[in-house]
């Protein structure tokens, strides 16, 4: 297993998107690049989800507040936006509702790499970032991008919210999740309560257990929920 950490920039303008491959690339980073949302969602369709997204906002056609909800649909993706927009409503309102952080222009290198160093400190080394279809095990293969997991030639169409919930958890399998960072991370903006991540969890368990698969996600009673790990033995 891979930990190089994979990027996605989103930046229009030509020589400021070479500087970020470069110094990205030279950090040590694994990155992709595109100039728009067209080519944003080809990449992601292609190679499926990156570990972060680092957005400039002042995109041609869709806009990068706009494409930062088309990602947020396939999971929790971790996104910093760089941009030249210095507005008090931009930042608020995209450290409230899209981005881990927010960069404005003009910048400097070093601290733009210890900010997403930062971000990713947090993120596991699990190749969900690896592929666009990730296998589980024999039984289990998972499609971020369109919503949807594979039981061999059956799919079975996640929600956003289920989505969302599965990429937190198998971003930190092996691990427990408490109920409050999943309801953090996957409604950040809105008054939710445990009972209604009870519901959407158990449709999602739901959706997960065929009759031949083994259970993948573990209540742990008083403390949150946990995937289970094919790699360290647990669903043996």
């Amino acid at each position: 297993m891979t930990s190089t950490k994979r990027i996605l920039v989103i930046e229009d303008d030509l020589i400021m998107r070479r500087l970020l491959q470069a110094v990205l690339q030279e950090a040590g980073f694994e990155v992709n690049a595109a100039s728009d949302a067209a080519g944003t969602l080809n990449i992601l369709q292609e190679q499926g989800l990156p570990h972060l997204v680092l957005l400039d906002l002042g995109l041609p056609g869709m806009d990068g507040f706009a494409l930062s909800e088309r990602i947020k649909r396939m999971g929790d993706v971790p996104i910093i936006i760089i941009t030249g927009d210095t507005s008090e409503e931009s930042k608020v309102r995209g450290i409230q509702d899209y981005a881990e952080d927010y960069i404005t222009k003009p910048f400097n290198v070093k601290e733009v790499v210890a900010r997403i160093q930062r971000v990713l400190a947090r993120i596991s080394d699990f190749s969900y970032a690896q592929g666009r279809i990730i296998t589980v095990d024999s039984n289990l293969s998972v499609d971020f991008v369109n919503n949807r997991v594979l039981f061999g030639d059956q799919e079975v169409t996640l929600t956003p919210t289920e989505t969302n919930l599965l990429h937190v958890l198998m971003r930190n399998q092996g691990q427990i999740v408490s109920a409050a960072t999943l309801i953090a991370r996957v409604w950040p903006n809105e008054e939710v309560y445990e009972e209604t991540l009870r519901v959407h969890m158990h449709r999602l368990r739901r959706k997960l257990q065929q009759e031949s698969s083994p259970q993948y996600i573990r209540t742990e009673r008083g403390a949150g929920y946990s995937f289970l790990s094919p790699s360290n033995g647990e669903l043996n």
